[in-house]
């Protein structure tokens, strides 16, 4: 699959999906190391047609760019199931690459949103 450009009305329906995983690569024309990164972004979501390989230009996006906290670029997100699970900023190698997208499929979703359930309960209780 090749990649899809989002803006902010697509953003949140992209990586909000049920069964699906959203990798989210931020970028702009002049940033150099996104420039090393991209072609290494096209390449992986040739050999991933099950995956959503989205960019998102920060230049053309700003607002979406500040509401996601992007202070350095490239940055990349992943998302599963509409779960943030990973966000760094720095072009990743391809075997990197190709290796968290191994992690993200072996994941266990529902011990994952077990934890979060179970991270927000710890922080909603009240100091004794």
């Amino acid at each position: 699959m090749a990649t899809v450009d989002l803006d902010r009305a697509g953003f949140e329906a992209a990586v909000t999906q049920e069964d699906s995983i959203v990798l989210v690569d931020f970028w702009a024309e002049w940033c150099g190391p996104c420039r090393q990164f991209g072609p290494i972004f096209d390449r992986v979501s040739e050999k991933h047609p099950d995956i959503t390989f989205a960019k998102v230009d920060t230049d053309a996006e700003q607002e979406l760019s500040a509401m996601a906290g992007i202070r350095s670029i490239p940055t990349l997100m992943i998302f599963r199931d509409g779960v943030l699970l990973f966000n760094q900023a720095g072009a990743a190698p391809e075997p990197q690459l190709e290796d968290l997208i191994a992690q993200v499929r072996g994941l266990d979703m529902d011990a994952v949103r077990a934890e979060i359930d179970a991270q927000q309960a710890t922080s909603e209780e009240p100091a004794p």
